[in-house]
């Protein structure tokens, strides 16, 4: 496995300083959090900097994984919104569009894997209507994907949609994509009682392309600096290795950006205690 950290916990940074840090620390790994200031798909001077990007990261020794949960980039008036749920089908669209582009930037950069998740409906509709609208559009964009043979790691969230592993796993089965596998956030585990960790970890071993770490408390999503909450990140640690895991194992602290640096620093001494990174 590789220690990494996303990129949305450095929001006060330029990608160019975040990235030199990020190695400098001893990462080896990067979630890149597409929004405004930081590769902005809707940004025509994006195309000019991915090749540098690319370079950058390929210098450092950095993996990368491209995350897609910037809180306002398609709504500057509602956080995560519209979503591939959204009942208005152009609302679907300009979502599915952002998610193209995304694969688009992983493709150019090597990445590993684009992150995404289901996000929340806004309107009144059933159960059975948002999951058809999920699926469609997850199928729409594991074709778009798989054309530039970049995987998908869905990403079940609290207070989303799909907020568990036992939501999550009727719509892997429906998706049904040799592309589409699975973010696993540890800190979501916790916060929604599924627990022990290590079993889902186990479980999921074949499908589980990108990690999000944090601490967290049960009933509570709040990511929280390590030894503020509740887990036992040395069952983690251990079970990932167990499983053989090799992708990256990226810290999610974006409250954090105030103090960024100091907070990467933390981060990465109390989980390399726990493991043994390797390239």
């Amino acid at each position: 496995m590789r220690l990494g950290y996303n990129t949305n916990g450095f929001a006060h940074h330029r990608l160019e300083d975040a990235l030199a840090i990020l190695a400098e620390l001893g990462y080896q790994s990067v979630a890149l959090t597409l929004d405004y200031h930081t590769l902005n798909p809707y940004d025509p001077d994006t195309s000019r900097q991915l090749p540098l990007v690319r370079a950058n990261l390929q210098n450092r020794g950095l993996a990368v994984v491209i995350e897609t949960g910037a809180r306002f980039l398609l709504d500057p008036w509602r956080k995560h919104q519209p979503t591939l749920l959204s009942t208005d089908a152009e609302a679907r669209q300009r979502r599915l569009d952002f998610l193209r582009r995304a694969v688009d930037v992983a493709a150019a950069l090597h990445a590993e894997a684009v992150s995404f998740w289901s996000g929340t409906a806004m309107e009144p509709a059933s159960e059975e209507t948002l999951m058809d609208r999920l699926v469609q559009g997850c199928r729409q964009l594991c074709a778009y994907a798989e054309e530039r043979q970049v995987r998908l790691a869905f990403e079940p969230e609290p207070g989303m949609f799909i907020d568990t592993m036992a939501r999550f796993a009727p719509l892997h089965q429906r998706v049904a994509h040799p592309l589409f596998g699975l973010t696993i956030d540890i800190g979501h585990l916790h916060c929604m009682g599924e627990t022990p960790i290590a079993a889902h970890l186990r479980r999921w071993r074949d499908w589980l392309w990108n990690i999000h770490i944090e601490d967290m408390r049960r009933g509570v999503h709040d990511h929280l600096m390590f030894g503020e909450g509740e887990i036992d990140f040395t069952e983690v640690m251990t079970t990932l290795a167990e499983i053989g895991y090799s992708g990256g194992v990226h810290v999610e602290l974006s409250r954090h950006s105030h103090d960024a640096v100091e907070t990467a620093r933390r981060a990465r001494a109390f989980l390399s205690r726990l493991a043994s990174p390797q390239r």
